[in-house]
C-alpha cells in the first residue's frame, strides 16, 4: 500500500509518516499543496491523507482535482472543523472519507486501509499458496501450522507477490508500491528482502526468481 501524507504541521506529519511506515506502508510526506501535486503527478497512491488547510495550494483544490482526474487514489480528509457541514463539503469536494482533528492514530490506520481496500479493483483479504497463507486483515501469515515473524517490508513483499497471482513482479514494482521515495533505486533492498523473506519461509522454496525479469510465487 503507498499513501501520501499531506500535511502542513510538521510535528503531526512526521509522527502520522512514522506511524503508517511501522504498519508496513510505503509513505511519502508532502508539507504544501505544491509538493503534494508533484508527488501526485509522478507517482500511483492507494490513499491520500490530505490537511484540507494547506500552504501553496489549498486542500480543496487538490480533492478536486483528484476526484476530475477519475483515479483510484482515495481521499482521506483532515481537518479541525468538525461541524456537519464541514464534513458534508468535504465529502462533496470529491474525498472518500472525512475525519476530525484531533483523532486517534488507530482509527486512522483502519480508514486508510479500508480506503487502499477500494482503490483499484477489490483485493481479498486473505491470499493461499500451497501450505502458505497470509491474512491482509490481521496482518498475519502462516507456512503450515508455523506463523512468519515478518518485518512490515517484508510482509508488504509477500503479500504484493501474492497478490500478483502467479505474475512476473519486477524489481522496480515492488520499490514503486512497498518502499517511498526515500529509498535508493540503485540499492539492493527489494534483493535482500527477499532473501531474509526466502529465509523465513523456508524449504521447500516459494518464491522464483525470474531472470531479467523480477520475482514470483
Amino acid at each position: 500500500m503507498r499513501v501520501l501524507v499531506v500535511e502542513d504541521h510538521r510535528l503531526l506529519a512526521d509522527s502520522v509518516v512514522e506511524g503508517l511506515r511501522a504498519e508496513g506502508m510505503a509513505v511519502d510526506l508532502a508539507l504544501d499543496g505544491h509538493v503534494a501535486l508533484s508527488q501526485i503527478a509522478v507517482a500511483d497512491y492507494d490513499v491520500v491523507v490530505l490537511d484540507r488547510d494547506l500552504p501553496g495550494v489549498h486542500g480543496d483544490q487538490i480533492c478536486r482535482r483528484l476526484a476530475a482526474e477519475r483515479r483510484d487514489t482515495r481521499v482521506l480528509m483532515l481537518t479541525v472543523a468538525a461541524a456537519v457541514r464541514d464534513r458534508v463539503e468535504g465529502l462533496e469536494l470529491g474525498a472518500d472519507d472525512y475525519l476530525a482533528k484531533p483523532f486517534e492514530f488507530v482509527e486512522l490506520v483502519a480508514r486508510v486501509r479500508a480506503l487502499a481496500r477500494r482503490a483499484g479493483s477489490p483485493q481479498p483479504p486473505r491470499y493461499v499458496a500451497g501450505d502458505l497463507m497470509l491474512d491482509s486483515a490481521r496482518r498475519v501469515a502462516f507456512r503450515g501450522e508455523r506463523r512468519l515473524n515478518l518485518r512490515p517490508k517484508e510482509f508488504a513483499v509477500l503479500e504484493h507477490l501474492l497478490a500478483a497471482d502467479g505474475r512476473v513482479v519486477s524489481a522496480e514494482e515492488l520499490l514503486a508500491r512497498v518502499w517511498d521515495e526515500a529509498v535508493n533505486p540503485f540499492s539492493s533492498t527489494v534483493k535482500s528482502t527477499i532473501a531474509r523473506l526466502r529465509a523465513k519461509l523456508g524449504e521447500p522454496q516459494l518464491i522464483e526468481t525470474v531472470r531479467d525479469s523480477g520475482y514470483r510465487i
